[in-house]
């Protein structure tokens, strides 16, 4: 089986930034953003054994979404300079391992992971190598799981730190959210979503909001019943509001990049370039995970280590 790993480099490098003590290289520059970047994907090379990666991030700058509501995100902390100073570093070493990176202008990486998603769906080429038969998205933001597709699309979230994580198929999705994959920003459409900034339904909670959506099937059928609805003030109210968050929570599969999966195709990350780049940030540790030399123990002790100051899953995802 071809399988495809997509990480969401911006919500994986926040998790590392909160989950690891800090740590410096020799020359004081602060690398602990790194050194989690790199071990996750160390780890998810070796647990998951895929034949392509990629990595997708947010670029700098609005997205259509702050054109679409002012507010979008606004009360998000300004990001520390410790972790802005290691954004470069983290690219220059997903290069390194020869794992390809996506970005776009306007778009958010969610849905730089979706457009890939979705292209890798349409895909018609005929060379077996470069047919991917399952893609993994790797991510802490729940948003991500409308993309989750029978076992086409799955989608792991770490629950601990960065070494511990949950493989999302759809029944997993019903079961976290309370509706299908597809449903989720009609979900957000009602109840809206604090980590984000809007407001949904105001007065409309998730268990409301899971009721309705299983009762009329989305957003749209709620409005075309709502007559029936008892308390439909506050929907009447809400509609804007419920029309706009749809279009917030919902990740666009059109952003301008074209994915190649030849060039996402992985035979080793244990190359020349990667070990140079490993050696050069001062992580011997990390260089003998990627030659194969840990032994058993040593993995458990560094996984105490990347785990000291992890937070637990609930917490973790009000980062995100």
């Amino acid at each position: 089986m071809n399988r495809l790993i997509v990480i969401d480099g911006n919500a994986m490098m926040h998790r590392a930034y909160h989950a690891l003590p800090p740590l410096t290289t020799p020359d004081g520059k602060p690398a602990h953003v790194v050194y989690g970047f790199v071990s996750m994907i160390l780890r998810l090379y070796q647990d998951l054994k895929p034949t392509h990666m990629t990595v997708a991030f947010d670029r700098p700058g609005p997205t259509f979404r702050n054109t679409l509501y002012a507010d979008y995100q606004i009360q998000r902390p300004k990001m520390e300079d410790d972790f802005i100073s290691q954004i470069a570093m983290v690219h220059d070493t997903v290069a390194a391992f020869g794992i390809p990176i996506y970005e776009a202008d306007g778009f958010e990486a969610d849905d730089v992971i979706g457009t890939i998603a979705e292209e890798v769906k349409r895909q018609t080429s005929k060379v077996k190598s470069d047919y991917i038969d399952q893609v993994i998205i790797v991510t802490g933001d729940r948003d991500i799981l409308q993309l989750v597709e029978d076992d086409r699309v799955l989608c792991y979230m770490p629950t601990k730190g960065l070494s511990e994580g949950k493989l999302y198929a759809e029944k997993d999705v019903v079961e976290r959210m309370g509706v299908s994959p597809g449903l989720i920003p009609d979900l957000k459409a009602l109840m809206g979503d604090a980590s984000d900034n809007y407001p949904g339904v105001p007065g409309i909670g998730p268990k409301t909001a899971i009721h309705l959506i299983g009762e009329f099937g989305s957003v749209d059928g709620v409005y075309a019943h709502i007559d029936t609805i008892k308390g439909k003030e506050k929907l009447l109210a809400g509609k804007e509001s419920a029309m706009v968050s749809h279009e917030l929570a919902t990740i666009r599969t059109d952003a301008p990049i074209t994915f190649d999966p030849a060039n996402a195709r992985i035979e080793t990350l244990d190359t020349p370039r990667a070990q140079q780049a490993l050696e050069a940030l001062h992580f011997p540790s990390l260089i003998k995970r990627l030659r194969g030399e840990r032994n058993p123990s040593e993995m458990k002790s560094e996984d105490t280590i990347v785990n000291k100051k992890a937070k637990t899953d609930t917490e973790q995802q009000q980062l995100f």
